[in-house]
């Protein structure tokens, strides 16, 4: 059986609680095995707790030095309460000087002292004490995550002029980088966002007219890497142009930025617009064009298309495909039963085959194909190799090759091309 003893108004710092008489001190702190969260607690005196009621800054200096304890702890450990209970009377009891020395022996949490508004430049210079003269029962996790960002940039060495801080802030990437980019004009200092907004504009006019379509082979909502790539390189180039005196940082997160947003506008367009913003033509006309085709993927897995369909061929073929694709299923056809033709799109491998039915099996006997490969430029590739043959069938993509017959042609091709792209990575 327990009771509180003592609590403040933040119930995340360490309460005092009586328990079978004994006074302890209890905390939260990490999570158990099932991310449930676990709770210490070691015991103190009457005299720790007077000066926890009376004094907030060592109450918060002991939670910062107790921490790294619990998570030693780990998922299912013990607290070691030997080593808490030793930091009691040098943190709680001790002069301040000593107190100070103390933090330069042990682990301490520096980001829960930030958060409750410790004065970052005394902290840094080992003055524990004085720095948390200002400290606060309330806390802001947002100026602990900000010092941790600011120290994350520091020990790589990108040191962060009022620019660049400001464009990170508009991004909402100041604190994490990994977070998808959005607009946060509120954020930056009123003074700097016209500059900002100059690099923004910068970059606008730079991609203009630029795109990032939908990749199927990866998923409905997968989009083309090339893309982004070619988007990306074209903003950081012009950015970098116009303002030489920006960090990579900077640079780097008004191009995921415009990226991101170019990616949202493809997922949120329907396929078929997908489709003719690409400049692929859903309807060529003319006898050639098809009524029915059938769709298959690696697994058997089959779907019809007919002209009556509100859709195209071409949508309802990416659609199919982004349904189905994975990472053991990469290989798709489309066919025209009645014309004796289809295509084979090998995802795995960048490559195209187009069959045509020389002679259909009499009597037992098997067809006869003429099977031709040839090889793709990524997803733009197949998405006009798909609109040619579905609008004007195996003729029409003639133009569209070289297309081979021999298989270890076609492999040698395969492997130059591997070769070269090799030799244009980048070293890492």
């Amino acid at each position: 059986m327990s009771d509180i003893v003592f609590t403040r108004t933040n119930g995340w710092i360490p309460q005092v609680i009586r328990e079978d008489g004994e006074l302890k001190l209890t905390l939260g702190a990490g999570a158990d095995a099932n991310h449930e969260p676990r709770t210490f607690t070691f015991s103190i005196s009457d005299a720790h707790l007077a000066v926890i009621r009376e004094d907030l800054a060592r109450h918060l200096l002991l939670w910062s030095a107790v921490l790294p304890l619990c998570d030693a702890a780990g998922t299912r450990g013990r607290l070691d309460e030997n080593a808490a209970a030793a930091l009691l009377d040098p943190i709680l009891l001790a002069a301040p000087a000593d107190v100070d020395a103390l933090f330069q022996r042990v682990r301490w949490d520096r980001s829960r002292l930030i958060a409750h508004g410790a004065d970052i430049g005394l902290l840094e210079r080992g003055q524990v004490c004085a720095a948390m003269r200002a400290a606060t029962e309330s806390s802001n996790a947002k100026r602990a995550q900000e010092y941790q960002a600011e120290r994350r940039r520091a020990e790589r060495g990108a040191v962060l002029g009022p620019l660049d801080a400001a464009i990170l802030r508009y991004t909402g990437q100041y604190v994490h980088g990994a977070t998808v980019p959005r607009r946060v004009p509120a954020a930056v200092d009123p003074a700097l966002l016209p500059e900002v907004m100059r690099v923004i504009v910068t970059a606008e006019q730079a991609c203009a007219g630029m795109r990032i379509g939908r990749d199927p082979r990866r998923g409905n909502r997968a989009t083309d890497r090339r893309d982004w790539h070619r988007m990306e390189t074209t903003v950081e180039a012009a950015v970098r142009l116009a303002h030489p005196e920006l960090l990579d940082d900077a640079v780097r997160t008004v191009s995921f930025l415009l990226c991101s947003e170019a990616a949202d506008r493809s997922r949120s367009t329907p396929v078929e617009d997908d489709e003719e913003a690409a400049g692929h033509r859903t309807d060529f006309g003319g006898s050639a064009r098809k009524t029915v085709l059938l769709f298959t993927d690696d697994k058997g897995v089959e779907k019809k298309w007919l002209r009556e369909s509100p859709h195209s061929a071409a949508a309802e073929f990416w659609e199919f495909v982004g349904n189905r694709s994975a990472a053991d299923n990469e290989v798709f056809t489309i066919e025209d039963e009645e014309m004796g033709e289809g295509i084979q799109l090998h995802f795995y491998a960048d490559s195209i085959a187009r069959i045509t039915t020389l002679r259909q099996g009499e009597g037992g006997s098997d067809p006869e194909y003429r099977v031709e490969y040839s090889l793709v430029d990524g997803m733009s590739g197949y998405r006009n190799l798909v609109s040619v043959f579905v609008g004007g069938g195996c003729a029409a993509l003639e133009q569209h090759g070289p297309w081979m017959s021999d298989v270890t042609e076609f492999e040698r091709a395969r492997r130059r091309r591997s070769a070269r792209q090799h030799q244009r990575e980048p070293a890492h």
